[in-house]
């Protein structure tokens, strides 16, 4: 099984949405999911800036995992900061190292944006991906909470 990675393109858009709605599923907030296939494709390849990056993992015509992320360009430092917002790898795939693959092309395009930083979260529960960061390196931030504002829309 050979596997490709390489960024995502408008003709993925249909199978990315479906691996963002297992994450969806996975990390438990199926209900509150919005995103549509012609969501992905409007606002990560039709945009222009996209809303959303994405690298992907594949295998032959299928795509077997996706790492989806954006810039944040302002920081302390005065050098753009790349935030991931998601990584999976469909069940089937797992254990071949594929996420591995997908952090490490993340990793070449920030350096080639001059980032001096990649961050994400992950649920506290998730112990298999806590570990799987722990492994490549990346340390927990205890230096800063996370919080949110939950606003009421009228859509």
């Amino acid at each position: 099984m050979n596997i490709t990675i390489r960024k995502a393109a408008e003709k993925d858009s249909e199978q990315i949405w479906s691996l963002m709605k297992e994450l969806a599923v996975f990390e438990k907030y199926i209900n509150s999911f919005a995103i549509t296939a012609e969501i992905v494709k409007e606002s990560g390849f039709r945009k222009d800036p996209p809303d959303f990056y994405c690298i992907v993992a594949q295998c032959d015509e299928k795509i077997a995992g996706i790492l989806v992320y954006y810039f944040l360009p302002f920081t302390a430092q005065n050098r753009p900061a790349i935030y991931m917002k998601e990584l999976y790898v469909a069940e089937d795939f797992r254990g071949r190292r594929i996420g591995e693959k997908l952090m490490d092309e993340l990793k070449v395009e920030a350096i080639k944006n001059n980032c001096r930083q990649i961050k994400w979260t992950v649920a506290p529960w998730n112990e298999g991906g806590r570990n799987f960061y722990e492994r490549l390196g990346a340390i927990e931030n205890q230096e800063w909470l996370n919080y949110e504002w939950n606003l009421k829309t009228n859509g």
